[in-house]
């Protein structure tokens, strides 16, 4: 009530409608779609489509162009990504597809299990910073949303690839669009011998999106089998992961939507590749989520939108047990808009959990133009993490969980300013803060010791973000990116912390993308990465395509400098790599 009398208030004071602008539209870290020069939070943005997308393999290869962006892979093309924002550790990044959930209840190491392939994918948005008032656990260092987007004519795409270790690529995607209805079904498969024994991998992905109207209906499906040398100890593992994916999205009118997704995922962990009967785990998870979102026009420049929401989830394991969780939340937000000039947002959650466990979420966001070409951003939001079901309750011979977890809470603080020179240039800088109370990481006293689950105490991550983007038009973009950690935990004397502390002190990205004469296209990215008590090092990849006609070759070289390096300690990352193929397209 009180968020609601102050948005009120505030509200009588607005006369004049946002000024309209050409940009990028944006949907994650607001209520509601704005221009990506309106948002209020810092979101960052990129198209998976045309040249961006015969550019890359997976939708990792768009995340890693951002240095507030921690990728720790345990091999290529997003076998098992693990996915850090401003320090986070992977369970607290949040995973949505067109709004629906991905968190796995047994583990943020399945966060990243995309039910879809990447030609169905439109784009990819990052909310940097908490995101817990919008969409509830999990979202205390941000959010990864993918996003489709209906075709618009109809379409048959082919691609083929081959590479060094016994890289073998396989895509293709039909589509289907009249006016009110829309049908797309694609499929990629991707397989490897491995870059080192034991690190063999064979992702397969097939969806189908269906639009008709005001009705969206996902179907998806992942499976992903592969070797996990070193993955979770020094153990020769094998591991085999799928999802489905059922989720449909219905309007009533402009103002009211109803959602509901069914998502269920299995794991196969042997710990011995070569002697199962030593030690195998099988998990099934399975969960639903529902959802009903409105919103009411208080006015020319004031929208209220509220809601509620209900999660379950549950698990079979022979490890963990067999163990449910049901939560429900309500949420309001008001968005404001006033002068053409200024924009404010404040917004509330309380999630219902466990027996009447609770935890409230609150959020402010403001942003000030001082011409038009700068603005003023600023953000306060608590968020939460609720422990995951390996947390709580896994064991094997290197890792324990402690039954009596606590959730993660946080709250978050940022500053920045934006400029956007007409779209020629862009600027952005900002500073931000995230206090941590109860912590999960997995800790042990010495190299022998294995590793539990604990919750820490205050934990402070206090950092620096800047961006340049600048575009040559129509041929050059260059990007530049920087972003500085400094994370501060009590009482750490003599304790080694698995996730936590793993966090990149300096990242810098610069990435170079150009259209050439025929049609060619190029992209390339430098990426340079500290982390706290390791080694830098630096991985260069390069990509060129013709993006033009309807054969269209391409080639792409990932460590082109040959780097051995971990974003995981103790995992090795792949030397150069070299995949080269063709993609058919007929309309």
């Amino acid at each position: 009530m009180r968020f609601l009398f102050l948005g009120l208030l505030a509200a009588t004071l607005f006369a004049q409608p946002p000024q309209p602008r050409k940009e990028t539209v944006v949907v994650t870290g607001t209520f509601e779609p704005v221009p990506l020069d309106e948002s209020d939070r810092s979101v960052h943005s990129r198209p998976v489509r045309g040249e961006d997308r015969i550019l890359a393999n997976t939708a990792v290869d768009f995340l890693n162009r951002d240095a507030s962006i921690d990728l720790r892979q345990r091999g290529p093309n997003n076998i098992q990504t693990d996915v850090s924002i401003r320090g986070g550790t992977f369970g607290q990044t949040l995973v949505l597809l067109n709004g629906f959930r991905l968190n796995d209840v047994q583990s943020g190491h399945h966060n990243m299990d995309l039910p879809v392939p990447l030609e169905s994918v439109d784009r990819i948005e990052v909310l940097k910073g908490a995101g817990s008032t919008l969409y509830g656990s999990d979202a205390i260092g941000g959010v990864v949303h993918v996003i489709t987007k209906p075709p618009e004519s109809a379409e048959l795409r082919l691609r083929g690839a081959l590479g060094n270790f016994g890289v073998n690529q396989q895509r293709v995607s039909a589509s289907y669009a009249r006016p009110g209805l829309s049908q797309q079904l694609a499929a990629s498969r991707d397989f490897s011998t491995g870059f080192i024994p034991n690190r063999d991998y064979r992702n397969l992905a097939v969806s189908s999106l269906t639009d008709y109207k005001r009705t969206s209906v996902i179907l998806g499906l992942s499976d992903k089998p592969f070797g996990a040398e070193q993955f979770y100890g020094n153990f020769n593992s094998w591991e085999r992961t799928k999802t489905w994916l059922a989720a449909l999205r219905q309007g009533f009118g402009e103002k009211t939507t109803v959602s509901f997704a069914f998502r269920r995922h299995t794991d196969l962990f042997v710990l011995y590749r070569d002697r199962p009967q030593v030690f195998t785990n099988r998990h099934a998870v399975e969960g639903w989520q529902g959802s009903l979102r409105r919103v009411e026009d208080l006015g020319h420049n004031t929208r209220l939108h509220y809601g509620v929401e209900a999660i379950g989830d549950s698990i079979v394991s022979t490890n963990l047990g067999n163990h449910s969780r049901q939560r429900g939340s309500g949420w309001a937000a008001l968005d404001m808009r006033a002068l053409r000039r200024f924009s404010l947002s404040l917004g509330a959650r309380e999630e219902v959990y466990g027996s009447l466990d609770h935890q409230f979420t609150p959020s402010l966001a403001g942003g000030a133009w001082l011409t038009p070409k700068l603005k003023l951003r600023a953000s306060v939001s608590r968020a939460f993490r609720l422990p995951s079901f390996t947390d709580l309750y896994y064991q094997d011979p290197a890792n324990r969980g402690t039954p009596d977890l606590r959730p993660e809470k946080a709250w978050s603080y940022e500053g920045g300013a934006d400029w956007n020179n007409g779209g020629m240039i862009r600027a952005s800088a900002g500073v931000f803060q995230r206090r941590e109370t109860d912590g999960i990481d997995y800790v042990r006293t010495n190299p022998s010791d294995i590793w539990r689950a604990t919750n820490f105490q205050r934990l402070r991550f206090t950092g620096f973000e800047g961006s340049l983007a600048v575009r040559a038009r129509p041929y050059h973009r260059l990007e530049l990116s920087y972003t500085a950690l400094r994370g501060a935990q009590q009482a750490t004397a003599g304790i080694f912390s698995r996730y936590a502390l793993n966090y990149p002190r300096h990242t810098g990205i610069a990435g170079w993308q150009a259209s050439l004469p025929r049609g060619i296209v190029t992209r390339a990215r430098v990426g340079g990465t500290a982390r706290l008590a390791r080694d830098a090092y630096v991985v260069v990849d390069i990509y060129a395509a013709r993006a033009r006609g309807r054969v269209q070759p391409f080639i792409s070289v990932t460590n082109l400098g040959d780097r051995r390096y971990q974003e995981i300690l103790g995992v090795a990352m792949p030397g150069r790599s070299i995949v080269s193929g063709v993609e058919f397209s007929l309309q």
